[in-house]
């Protein structure tokens, strides 16, 4: 998983977020820092992604000397409010889809909250970049791929998040951890960039409403990016206002794990209560967050 590039792989693509890491690992193989040069750049695009990461990908491409392909199954954020209307959800195809977003609901006691089956990351993220590589390999629709053919995937899971490492479900594919090879944090990666690309800043890549946010996520959106902000809210009351809860399940659902409308969670920090800090309100890259 480690051991740096698969020898005479028949296809070398990156993965990619268009975040801080993956976009760090596709710029340093521009400068040569990662080898050999992958062949090729795949976007999930899950069609509810904030401005700024696709503003960030529209110049991002500029800088790669390999392709970048855009693919997408479809507008998560409407699919999963057809739910809520009792309409099954289809993909760009017209194909019935079921993607279950994890949203927060009660538990069985009232007293604490649970999430739904999270399907999401494998429906509109892995499953479409795989398709792209079995089109980049000029495969048939159906047909196998063949035993011979080797694919090197990168993906951009730096050391701080090694724990998220993890080996390919196709034989015919290897995933391979460049940053991780290379030693690099998330904080590394950061520090990199701020080096080559002084005028610029990297972005977050997320869905908009996603329930895996945390407080603090939550709260810079709302404070730096009320686009993405008001969309949200929107999305989170609609949850609750359709004809069925989302996904036709007993209990209402929420973005956040208070199960209170997200415009009326407080995100105030100990710090924004007169708390003191003690890591002098500033990140090393030690925390992995």
């Amino acid at each position: 998983m480690f051991d740096g590039p698969v020898e005479n792989a028949d296809l070398r693509v990156i993965s990619l977020g268009a975040g801080v890491q993956s976009s760090v690992m596709a710029l340093m193989a521009t400068h040569g820092e990662i080898e050999p040069m992958p062949d090729a750049a795949i976007f999930a695009d899950t069609q509810w992604e904030p401005d700024s990461v696709y503003e960030h990908l529209d110049w991002l491409e500029k800088q790669l000397p390999f392709p970048v392909y855009r693919v997408s199954l479809g507008n998560i954020r409407e699919m999963v409010l057809d739910t809520t209307m009792g309409i099954r959800a289809v993909n760009n195809e017209g194909k019935s889809i079921v993607a279950s977003l994890p949203v927060h609901v009660e538990t069985a006691n009232e007293l604490s909250a649970s999430m739904l089956l999270r399907q999401c990351t494998n429906r509109f993220k892995i499953e479409p970049i795989t398709q792209e590589i079995r089109k980049l390999l000029k495969l048939e629709k159906g047909q196998r791929v063949p035993k011979e053919t080797m694919v090197e995937k990168w993906i951009g899971i730096s050391l701080d998040e090694i724990q998220r490492a993890k080996d390919s479900r196709d034989k015919w594919a290897i995933h391979r951890h460049p940053l991780i090879e290379k030693r690099l944090t998330r904080y590394a990666c950061q520090l990199w960039f701020e080096k080559h690309y002084p005028q610029r800043q990297l972005t977050k890549s997320a869905c908009i409403g996603c329930p895996y946010h945390d407080d603090r996520r939550w709260k810079e959106m709302k404070e730096t990016d009320l686009k993405s902000w008001n969309d949200a809210v929107v999305f989170d009351r609609k949850l609750r206002e359709g004809t069925q809860n989302a996904f036709g399940v007993k209990s209402a659902s929420y973005l956040h794990r208070s199960l209170i409308a997200l415009d009326q969670v407080d995100f105030s920090t100990e710090q924004d209560k007169g708390q003191t800090d003690m890591f002098g309100e500033e990140c090393e890259g030690m925390c992995g967050v």
